[in-house]
């Protein structure tokens, strides 16, 4: 049965993020707030675990499934080759609405879904979710919806869509964002904006004022 934690109430929040935690490190999934949507996460370096994710939402592997961190010094141990255009989206933009595709660390043992050697990976600016990755280290996190569905932006419609695939739901509330992240691949020598989420091509060029928009 899953259980749901009012992230509102100090006590209750103290008790969801610790039995989050918990459900994370045996494998299990959870669904958090961001400062997007709602997504479902699981720990990123359990290939089961990130399985078990992509089976609730309906999701195959071409998808991958994207990596949320709480710190952008995890980024060291995560990526290779990033630029010095990235480390200055990071510096601009994290905690934030934006997630950055760059070449993964070869030797990670982790299977996020059919990556040809990348990640997605963001920090996001919410309190709740800062706190569990702080806790728990990298998770990999999706929209908390089923694919095909409307990504959810409350805590009940994560829940009526996931029932109890989910073993620990962290309610915060209604998201503050109704829009997805932007996503930027800083795989090459020049930033291409591949989605345009919450943050604008103007607002990423006032940074980076080379960056393509992909057709």
């Amino acid at each position: 049965m899953a259980r749901r934690y009012d992230c509102n109430d100090a006590t209750d929040r103290k008790t969801g993020l610790r039995e989050a935690a918990s459900a994370v490190r045996r494998g299990e999934l959870v669904v958090l707030p961001t400062d997007t949507l709602y997504g479902i996460g699981a720990d990123a370096f359990s290939p089961e675990a990130v399985h078990e994710l992509l089976a609730a939402k309906g999701r195959g592997r071409s998808m991958p499934t994207p990596v949320l961190i709480g710190s952008p010094n995890t980024l060291h141990g995560l990526v290779t080759d990033f630029s010095e255009q990235a480390w200055e989206l990071v510096d601009a933009f994290w905690p934030g609405a934006l997630t950055l595709v760059a070449k993964h660390q070869p030797s990670l043992a982790w299977d996020l879904g059919d990556t040809q050697g990348t990640v997605a990976v963001r920090m996001p600016l919410h309190p709740v979710a800062i706190e569990l990755l702080t806790e728990v280290g990298p998770m990999a996190v999706s929209s908390a919806n089923l694919t095909g569905h409307p990504a959810p932006e409350d805590c009940d419609a994560a829940r009526e869509m996931l029932g109890d695939s989910v073993s620990v739901y962290l309610d915060g509330g209604p998201t503050p964002g109704i829009q997805p992240s932007s996503i930027v691949d800083v795989t090459g020598k020049v930033p291409v904006l591949l989605r345009e989420g919450a943050l604008t091509a103007d607002q990423l060029r006032e940074v980076v004022p080379d960056l393509e928009v992909a057709p």
